[in-house]
């Protein structure tokens, strides 16, 4: 039974047996034609077994494996590996059909190669994810036929397995290597702490004149006799947190990923160079309540931590809920820090209904917030409009572009920094502005 299911017929034979129908149907009215037509059958037959014969010889005719990476990196380039060996002494002819995850939305992946005898070849291929997410790959089917090319043998190759879509992965490697050649990567680091005080305690000595009387120790005090006080050093590594709003304003879409994924990517872009700078990243997702809140450290499991908690986020269809972020920002976040607010206004009216909660969580932290600019709007709103139509619709699409403009200088009035940015230079806009404060001695 499994001999049948796995033997299709080609077009070739099908052509074949037309003309072998069509030359006994001429027989009737040219009688000399049936025995050639006799004689093509026989012919056609023939062929058919010898087919039959040299692709069913050898079991497993043809080899195949899959390579591909542990972890996906999304909206990436991916490459997969296809390891194809020839281990008979035919020249053979392959399509080859890999069941990719359904995500993908590929449902006629193939491709064709040709193999002579014992020979073996690597096929590439990428993919570029645009969910994260698991992601399962199925088997691999082999259509092998011979030069006769009148049946295709089906031939399975067992090669199921899960793997991870994670954010950006590429591009945070990529961004790690442009900032390593900006200029404030490599130049000494101020070593003074500028926003807020934060101390590590260093050691207990001697009160000398001059010091601080609220850091006496007097349980030591009272043990030798003198006043003894706390000394504490500043501290240099400064917390820096990249808050993400996944409300329903985040979900608009941008070249297939979301604008949650774009703060996502730019998220764990950012938390690499901060980490790589000896400062301390954190996380905090946000929508109608707070979904995650990822302490910032600077320990070499951090970076994975961050990985591992964005992988798991997903945008929402609320709206966002300023006053809760604001409250757990103060009772999580005691210190003055530095915050990356990733959100989206579309209007002046939704930034002033959060402007009074944005200018308090920037009266206690460096609050920078990070929207988006419409891109597709722009350059629509820079077409030559045709009809009367198409001025009102650029009229109305310029106002929009006005209105963001609008909304920066609203947030820089109030003394909180934002940046209008497109999608695709999010992460690179980021890890600037980053470093643009580290080099000044902001942070």
């Amino acid at each position: 039974m499994s001999f049948f299911k796995s033997l299709y017929l080609t077009d070739r034979i099908f052509y074949a047996l037309g003309i072998t129908i069509f030359c006994f149907f001429s027989s009737f009215f040219i009688a000399p034609i049936f025995y050639f037509s006799l004689f093509l059958l026989t012919a056609i037959v023939i062929l058919l077994i010898v087919d039959v014969v040299l692709l069913y010889g050898i079991k497993n005719i043809v080899e195949i494996k899959r390579e591909a990476p542990a972890v996906l990196s999304l909206s990436d380039d991916n490459f997969i590996k296809i390891n194809v060996s020839n281990r008979s002494n035919l020249n053979l002819k392959l399509k080859i059909i890999d069941e990719l995850p359904y995500q993908l939305g590929e449902r006629d992946f193939s491709i064709t190669l040709s193999l002579k005898t014992q020979e073996s070849d690597i096929i590439k291929y990428t993919l570029t994810p645009l969910i994260r997410g698991e992601y399962e790959f199925g088997n691999i089917h082999v259509m092998i036929s011979s030069h006769l090319f009148l049946i295709r043998k089906k031939q399975t190759a067992l090669a199921q397995f899960q793997t991870a879509v994670y954010p950006s992965i590429i591009q945070m490697k990529k961004q790690a290597l442009i900032a390593l050649n900006h200029a404030s990567f490599t130049q000494g680091d101020n070593k003074t702490r500028k926003i807020g005080k934060s101390y590590e305690f260093d050691q207990i000595k001697e009160y000398v004149s001059g010091d601080d009387p609220r850091n006496i120790n007097w349980k030591a005090t009272s043990r030798t006799n003198e006043l003894m006080i706390n000394h504490y050093e500043e501290e240099r590594s400064q917390q820096v947190y990249s808050i993400i709003d996944k409300s329903r304003i985040m979900k608009m879409p941008f070249n297939g990923l979301t604008l949650v994924d774009y703060a996502i990517n730019s998220s764990l872009a950012l938390s690499n160079i901060i980490l790589k700078k000896e400062d301390k990243a954190g996380i905090v997702s946000f929508s109608e309540k707070v979904d995650t809140f990822l302490k910032a450290d600077k320990s070499t499991i951090q970076l994975k931590k961050i990985m591992h908690s964005l992988y798991k986020e997903k945008y929402t269809y609320t709206e966002a809920n300023y006053e809760l972020l604001y409250g757990r920002i103060r009772r999580s976040i005691p210190n003055r820090s530095l915050l990356f607010l990733y959100t989206n206004f579309d209007s002046i009216s939704s930034l002033e209904r959060v402007l009074p909660v944005l200018r308090m969580i920037n009266k206690y932290h460096l609050l920078i917030v990070i929207f988006f600019e419409n891109t597709e709007l722009d350059s629509y709103a820079n077409n030559e409009a045709q009809t009367v139509l198409d001025i009102y619709q650029q009229t109305i699409a310029k106002k929009f572009i006005l209105e963001k403009n609008i909304l920066v200088k609203e947030l820089k009035k109030h003394g909180i920094q934002a940046i209008k940015c497109s999608p695709e230079e999010l992460s690179l806009t980021s890890i600037n502005k980053y470093l643009e404060l580290k080099s000044v001695g902001v942070i």
